[in-house]
């Protein structure tokens, strides 16, 4: 018999709130994981087309892209664009999609259209890590349809905890009705100061209400991390020993020893 393919694990990297550091732990993970030998797909779900810029997709390369992917049906071999980091590809995103919300109310299965898309490429890489807009509409509800699990970058900031029951319940909602498999992957904390006694304090707050669930590495605030965008690279081709490339890669090596840890096991329900 031929081996099986390999396993995709499809993340959904979402938060409702803005400015957590969603796109950059997209990107900067997925770099991580691709510096760790692993094949990646970065979907770009973000109108803002952050992810796309960030990875240097200039606006011309943009014109076959998610977009495509979800109203016309584009295969998403088409759509892929390949960036600076070997092993990792991107389905961009440009200002078309700020419009596929109101589009997508009258396609059929609005809410299957990323998964089914996405179900295209299952088995050609290791990964697959969406970066969602921050809003819980209908392009995030794709990507929790069509996620094996969401990864919850986490600001440690006063109301991170509220913000983040909120996206609990959706999670929730969407594993009762959408997609059953749906699970928390886990939350990491970004933009973290361990000068501000706020953070420390949130941090342990959070990890008193999800355990382990909460990752052991946090994001620190780090100028080059905030740098890297503007030169359409990650910041681990921009600066590979400042400290947010090296937390990036300690935050990739604790998702693949969580995996590794998880393989054959049954997924806990969030």
């Amino acid at each position: 018999m031929p081996p099986a393919p390999p396993e995709t694990r499809i993340l959904a990297v979402a938060n409702q709130k803005g400015g957590v550091g969603k796109t950059t732990t997209t990107v900067n993970l997925a770099t991580a994981l691709a510096a760790c030998g692993k094949r990646v797909l970065i979907v770009d779900m973000d109108p803002q087309g952050n992810a796309s810029t960030g990875l240097g997709v200039s606006p011309e390369k943009r014109s076959q892209g998610v977009y495509q992917v979800l109203i016309q049906g584009l295969p998403v071999a088409i759509a892929e664009a390949a960036t600076l980091v070997p092993g990792m590809a991107i389905i961009p995103s440009g200002v078309d999609l700020s419009g596929a919300e109101l589009e997508l109310i009258s396609v059929d299965r609005r809410e299957y259209r990323l998964r089914d898309a996405v179900e295209q490429v299952r088995g050609r890489y290791d990964f697959v890590l969406i970066d969602c807009p921050p809003a819980l509409g209908l392009l995030t509800l794709n990507a929790l349809v069509g996620a094996d699990a969401v990864l919850v970058p986490l600001q440690a900031e006063f109301y991170a905890l509220e913000g983040l029951s909120h996206l609990m319940r959706t999670i929730e909602r969407v594993q009762r009705a959408l997609n059953p498999k749906l699970v928390l992957q886990g939350v990491v904390l970004t933009m973290f100061d361990r000068r501000n006694n706020l953070c420390e304090m949130v941090a342990a707050d959070v990890r008193g209400h999800l355990g382990e669930r909460v990752y052991r590495t946090v994001i620190p605030r780090n100028v080059r991390v905030s740098e890297a965008p503007s030169h359409g690279k990650p910041v681990l081709l921009y600066d590979l020993r400042c400290a947010g490339s090296q937390a990036y890669v300690r935050l990739a090596r604790e998702i693949l020893q969580r995996e590794d840890g998880l393989a054959g096991r049954p997924a806990m329900a969030s």
